[in-house]
């Protein structure tokens, strides 16, 4: 669909494809994809071997409420809050857990079972994690909807968490 002075095109209407000589500038309102699964191609770039798609297809951000992983140890009423931004496959993941006295997490134990989106294929990734003094820190691991500490991390107020992973 192309809106053009204030009147709709649909792409039914259109016998050629419409092809411009130089770049496009919207000076108000935002580019939409219309089809799900399409999106922005970059077939015109080169192709390394074993390349399999130019075609980016998914932006997103948003934020999720991760839950109490049973390897936590939490002393007062537990909170969390945490943010996202997908490109593509990739997803990364800010999140930050609280007590309201203090929090700690347990080597090997998950911290939240809740990821936004399942880690590719059941495959491990990797990120960090601190306490909010911050005197202890581990990386942490991300594998289907869960994320757990690779070391102890000692009791704070919070304990904040980067992951990227792909799905």
């Amino acid at each position: 669909m192309l809106k053009v002075a204030n009147s709709v095109i649909n792409a039914s209407q259109i016998a050629t494809p419409i092809t411009f000589a130089g770049d496009v500038t919207l000076s108000t309102g935002n580019l939409v994809i219309g089809t799900a699964g399409k999106g922005i191609d970059f077939t015109a770039t080169g192709q390394p071997a074993g390349m399999t798609s130019e075609l980016l297809a998914d932006y997103e951000e948003g934020t999720w409420t991760p839950n109490q992983g049973a390897g936590l140890t939490v002393v007062g009423a537990f909170s969390s809050v945490g943010n996202y931004t997908r490109i593509g496959r990739l997803v990364t993941v800010n999140f930050s857990l609280s007590g309201a006295t203090s929090i700690a997490a347990v080597a090997g134990s998950v911290m939240t079972s809740t990821l936004p989106f399942t880690v590719a294929g059941g495959a491990l990734s990797t990120g960090t994690a601190a306490n909010e003094n911050p005197n202890s820190s581990a990386i942490v691991l991300g594998y289907t909807t869960s994320v757990a500490p690779a070391e102890n991390i000692t009791a704070s107020a919070r304990i904040l968490v980067t992951i990227t992973y792909q799905v």
